[in-house]
């Protein structure tokens, strides 16, 4: 097995830990923080919280991997862009990492709330609230990120390494969630419903089909080989 073909397997791999381990994790905490006695609740389900954060943590560690792994390719076809990319994936990853502190900050919030024995609760809301709108203003950032996914699936589309239809649809993925999640933030939709459910759906086709070729198939070798000679041919 050559290292290309290594790469796309590993690449594939972490784009469904990625995404299982991201909608796993966030469901986890979310439940809990959702809920209107959250200060008292996020102290009794500890570990259901701390293992949302771990397994958010792992997104973060596995999408800055795909964006180092993929660089070495991508870089013979756009190495500007794949540079952007890699960029663009590391900061994902830094938001990942900044928006799991919130949920820590309400364990030890809840545990003090809990201790005190049900004081006034103003002082305790108040910071309660704080850590909710930071986790919500930090997830609200990886839409940004998603820059990175367009410059990505126009690498995928330039390059050919996988077939066009699933560049075209990261192509056309990657806008409609950004515009639904957007829509969503000021309230014009509701994003896990009706249209804003739809805008999400060419995205996780994407999420999915992406690393079941990589993993079944990999790079295209025509296209790893013309990458290679446009290498070859700058060198000279």
């Amino acid at each position: 097995m050559n290292s290309n073909r290594k790469t796309a397997i590993i690449v594939g791999v972490l784009f469904l830990v990625a995404t299982a381990a991201f909608m796993l994790g966030s469901g986890l905490i979310e439940s809990i923080l959702n809920d209107p006695d959250y200060l008292t609740k996020v102290s009794a389900n500890e570990s259901q919280i701390i293992i949302g954060v771990l397994l958010e943590l792992i997104t973060g560690a596995a999408v800055v991997g795909i964006g180092v792994l993929m660089f070495p390719i991508l870089k013979k076809h756009n190495e500007p862009i794949a540079l952007g990319y890699v960029g663009v994936r590391v900061i994902e990853g830094a938001i990942i990492v900044v928006g799991v502190i919130a949920p820590l900050l309400l364990l030890t919030l809840s545990q003090e709330y809990v201790k005190a024995g049900a004081p006034d609760a103003s002082y305790f809301q108040t910071l309660g609230t704080l850590a909710i709108e930071w986790r919500y203003w930090t997830m609200q950032m990886i839409l940004m990120t998603y820059v990175g996914g367009l410059m990505f699936s126009y690498l995928l589309y330039q390059s050919k390494l996988v077939p066009r239809f699933i560049s075209v649809l990261g192509l056309i993925a990657h806008p409609l969630v950004v515009t639904g999640g957007l829509l969503g933030m000021f309230g014009y939709i509701d994003t896990s419903h009706g249209a804003g459910l739809i805008m999400n759906l060419p995205g996780a086709a994407f999420e999915i089909l992406l690393p079941i070729w990589l993993f079944v198939k990999g790079f295209n070798p025509s296209a790893i080989a013309s990458g290679s000679a446009k290498t070859d041919t700058n060198k000279v």
